[in-house]
């Protein structure tokens, strides 16, 4: 498996603020509005698991939380694509007002496929630890 790090971004709140939005699945629901609706069929949520069907996909794509650290780490797995990976969210509390927030990823991705995708999981990874720093948290309670 091949393994990819986003760059550690900052959060201004608390890593329990954080753990607790995004350790529960059910919590997608409050930005379902952003999520664009040509791309995304359907959407059913609980707080472990979120179920979509992708446009073009034609299945169900199942991401699971497989395992927390409270205000620590909160990992997931993935279904339904022909594909092994996981992705963990990593939090480090520096002060109450500053967390700091990693993203990894860890997939088997074929290699004549690797070479045309690492930049973007890359950069989709780096931007994607830069939304969840400023993500509204304090506000979420």
């Amino acid at each position: 498996m091949n393994k990819y790090e986003s760059k550690i971004s900052s959060a201004p709140c608390s890593a329990e603020q954080i753990y607790r939005v995004l350790s529960n699945m059910q919590n997608i629901e409050r930005v379902r509005d952003l999520i664009p609706k040509d791309k995304i069929q359907e959407m059913e949520t609980d707080p472990d698991h979120v179920r979509i069907k992708v446009d073009g996909l034609g299945q169900k794509i199942t991401i699971a939380v497989v395992d927390r650290v409270v205000n620590d780490t909160i990992k997931f797995g993935l279904e339904g694509i022909p594909m092994d990976g996981n992705l963990w969210i990593q939090l480090k509390e520096l002060s109450p007002n500053d967390t700091r927030i990693k993203l990894t990823v860890k997939a088997d991705i074929p290699f004549m496929f690797r070479m045309m995708v690492e930049k973007k999981l890359q950069q989709g990874l780096d931007q994607a630890a830069d939304m969840l720093a400023q993500f509204p948290y304090a506000a979420w309670q």
